[in-house]
């Protein structure tokens, strides 16, 4: 059993174990903020600020003397989070949509299709400025922002996989018995599209992770005292002649978790769809 096992982990693709890897990190990082920090994120000591890495403070301290560190973990939680809400309200309102449009074809097809096209002239950022100043920035606009943005990337991925398994011989077969569309759907389309939509959320996730940074930059997304990626190179930005690492580790943070997100997708693509797979020679 352990030989197979090792067998298994040598045959997925490498994209997928090294986004693996990296995407783990960022989420072990987020769920040890919940029960542990270094120090607390509020702990403002002006007499300690701007100090460098030491056994203290393991990544030195803001321009606050908070402890970089516990910003950074507590960061992860606000980012991730953030970034999981959009992209499960974008998936959820996409897919229900595209299997409607496949399901039903016709002038509702067309209808949801335009209205998808329609939405991507709104990008995220534009959508989080309407929305703040309508109710105020703050954590709830950065997950409808997004995640509006992202329900016609999700729409169109699954109207194009839904429409591929209509025309399989498995949905004909059911119709064949008197099973209507909303049955179909559920018990035979869903299920075999559920690759694809893993692959586009997952690259969803990492293109809402870079949203909710450049929101949180704008000061349109988390607000004080919740840290958050974008928020710390914003209020970095005065300070990189002074205490440049202070860009640095939060702008590590991002890259290294969209790189792990993208990896991971790529890897899931590779490991989930057939065509992607190498061929023996």
């Amino acid at each position: 059993m352990k030989r197979f096992s090792w067998m298994a982990l040598h045959a997925l693709p490498p994209t997928l174990l090294a986004g693996g890897a990296l995407t783990l990190l960022a989420l072990l990082a987020a769920l040890l903020s919940l029960v542990w920090l270094p120090w607390p994120i509020d702990a403002v000591d002006m007499n300690h600020k701007l100090l460098p890495p030491s056994a203290a403070h393991w990544l030195g301290t803001d321009a606050y003397g908070r402890d970089v560190a516990a910003l950074l973990l507590a960061g992860a939680r606000a980012s991730l989070a953030a970034a999981a809400l959009a992209v499960a309200l974008g998936l959820a309102a996409g897919a229900a949509l595209g299997l409607l449009a496949a399901a039903l074809r016709g002038w509702v097809e067309q209808a949801v299709m335009r209205v998808a096209d329609f939405a991507f002239a709104f990008p995220a950022i534009l959508t989080a400025i309407m929305l703040a100043a309508i109710r105020g920035p703050g954590l709830g606009v950065v997950v409808l922002a997004v995640g509006i943005y992202g329900i016609p990337a999700f729409a169109r991925v699954t109207h194009a996989a839904a429409s591929q398994a209509w025309a399989r011989e498995y949905t004909r077969a059911a119709r064949a018995l008197g099973l209507g569309p909303w049955a179909i759907t559920w018990r035979h389309v869903l299920p075999n599209i559920a690759a694809p939509l893993t692959v586009q959320a997952t690259s969803r996730f990492a293109t809402a992770v870079l949203a909710e940074a450049a929101l949180s930059y704008l000061g349109l997304g988390v607000q004080p005292p919740q840290p958050s990626w974008g928020r710390m190179l914003a209020e970095a930005q005065s300070l990189m002649f002074d205490a440049p690492l202070l860009a640095v580790w939060p702008g590590l943070a991002i890259a290294l978790t969209v790189l792990g997100l993208n990896l991971l997708g790529d890897g899931l693509r590779d490991a989930l769809d057939p065509r992607c797979q190498t061929r023996p020679a």
